[in-house]
């Protein structure tokens, strides 16, 4: 079991004591499948070595996205997956955050502004990319990652966008330059303009300080050589939760004790908060039920009617790039999820599931 899973194990019931009138159903949902997450009240797998027959029980994870110990796979398959869709070029990050004075009404409607955060973004990109000024092209690509904590689990929304370097126009590859992708300024000027659409549609206007609308909102356009870059460093933040088990230094007189970088550092730091904050900074930053936080756009949405091919061989035309040579020997793929028999390494089956119990510890009923 992990530190964050015994944490709230040992805690939770007394903060739903405290919180429960009024905490959103996915927070509550989220306790309980971080306290059940393998244990028998996810029932069991029973599962046969093929190699020495041994038989092994296993309990099932709970399978929430909030649950730091059931992600680690889900995100190596994104970044693989991901690996095989890249295309050839340099690329760009970009990305957008709220101002501060707005984050706490952000939080409180998260659904409608984490929707409008997504469709404002995409609306600006789409809108400069047409420009002549800039590409010039009628169909760009790109796809964003919703990220919500910043480095001591306080609450920044913000998304990160990554982009191949131009746009398709009449079946033609227009390259932006290799260091200037889109006028921030401008991106700036047309996200916080949209984004307030969208709020006044949604009737919740009223409610955001004038103030907010005053002011420059922060927009960062980042060039990188090649996607891969860009997945590496995004491909945690898809499936990881606010906080990993492996930053957790202790726990000790009612106070979390976890590892931290500041901005620019690499010197690991370790700071501490009382541990009723600890679990509210993290299961602020749960998701809306059903919310669908990594979204494609373009030509790189699946539903696009040219395919990643089409604008691979676009860009390498118009770039002058040329295929590099690859290994083309015979390579066998194995399977990360596939449990290995404690006893002889040899490959486990699934032989049965049994089904788990309706009991739930004390205080999680």
């Amino acid at each position: 079991m992990g530190a964050i899973n015994d944490i709230f194990t040992t805690f939770g019931p007394e903060y739903l004591d405290r919180y429960e009138d009024g905490m959103p159903d996915n927070h509550k949902k989220a306790i309980r499948d971080i306290v059940s997450c393998r244990t028998e009240t996810q029932g069991l797998a029973v599962y046969q070595c093929l190699e020495c027959n041994t038989l092994h029980m296993v309990y099932k994870s709970c399978g929430n996205r909030h649950c730091p110990a059931c992600q680690y796979h889900k995100t190596r398959q994104w970044l693989e997956n991901q690996k095989q869709r890249q295309l050839p070029g340099h690329h760009f990050m970009i990305t957008f955050t709220m101002p501060q004075e707005i984050r706490d009404f952000i939080r409180g409607n998260q659904h409608i502004c984490y929707a409008a955060m997504f469709k404002a973004s995409s609306k600006s990109i789409k809108k400069l990319a047409k420009d002549p000024k800039f590409i010039g092209g009628d169909l760009v690509g790109f796809f964003g990652v919703l990220h919500t904590w910043g480095r001591l689990q306080q609450y920044h929304p913000h998304i990160h966008y990554i982009a191949p370097g131009g746009a398709v126009s009449d079946k033609k590859w227009f390259a932006s330059r290799i260091d200037f992708f889109l006028p921030v300024h401008a991106l700036s000027k047309i996200y916080k303009a949209k984004f307030k659409y969208e709020m006044a549609k949604a009737g919740l206007l009223d409610e955001i300080p004038e103030s907010v609308w005053q002011k420059d909102w922060n927009v960062n356009s980042q060039g990188v050589p090649t996607q891969e870059h860009c997945i590496e460093y995004l491909a945690p933040y898809v499936f990881r939760v606010a906080i990993s088990n492996s930053r957790i230094v202790k726990v000790e007189d009612r106070r979390v004790f976890f590892k931290y970088r500041k901005k620019g550092s690499r010197r690991m730091r370790t700071t501490s908060l009382d541990v009723m904050e600890f679990m509210h900074r993290f299961l602020q930053h749960v998701l809306p039920s059903g919310f669908m936080k990594v979204r494609y756009y373009g030509f790189l949405h699946p539903g696009c009617s040219i395919s990643l091919e089409e604008i691979a061989d676009m860009i390498r035309e118009a770039c002058g790039l040329t295929i590099a040579n690859t290994d083309t020997t015979e390579t066998v793929s194995i399977d990360r999820t596939t449990p290995v028999c404690p006893v002889c390494g040899g490959t486990m089956v699934c032989k049965a599931v049994i089904l788990p119990c309706i009991m739930l510890p004390i205080g999680y009923g």
